[in-house]
């Protein structure tokens, strides 16, 4: 087993910094740099712990996220999920915000709560409440 002691960051590709930055401040994460290197890379972090590397060089524009929106079922990662304590919470506020539910909540088997967001370029965010049960 490799010791991974948690997940550093996210790494999201995004088409401008201005907008991503101004939508992740209104979720908690505060900016704490960029962009640097050579990709280039700006970095924010919520007060939980959670990074985000947003991705500097996108080459096209917002519209469809291809891992989402299409027919054809394109390999990689569709979305993160931020754990949070009491969903209704969390869509209240989004929706205080104007910030669309694209989808839930949604009750799992196991009783967890699901909500689900898209920042501007489309990528998906879900808020997960843990379910009771096992």
């Amino acid at each position: 087993m490799i010791p991974v002691k948690r997940i550093n960051h996210v790494g999201i590709r995004v088409s401008d910094l201005q907008t991503t930055r101004d939508f992740y401040e209104q979720l908690g994460f505060r900016f704490l740099a960029g962009p640097v290197g050579p990709e280039p890379v700006a970095v924010m972090e919520h007060p939980c712990g959670v990074n985000l590397n947003f991705i500097l060089n996108a080459t096209v524009q917002p519209g469809e996220n291809i891992l989402m929106d299409v027919d054809q079922k394109h390999l990689g990662y569709t979305h993160m999920a931020l754990e949070v304590e009491d969903i209704n919470e969390v869509q209240e506020q989004l929706q205080g915000l104007g910030i669309a539910i694209t989808e839930g909540p949604i009750t799992t088997d196991n009783g967890a709560l699901l909500l689900f967001i898209r920042d501007p370029d489309r990528n998906v965010i879900e808020f997960h409440q843990p379910g009771d049960k096992l």
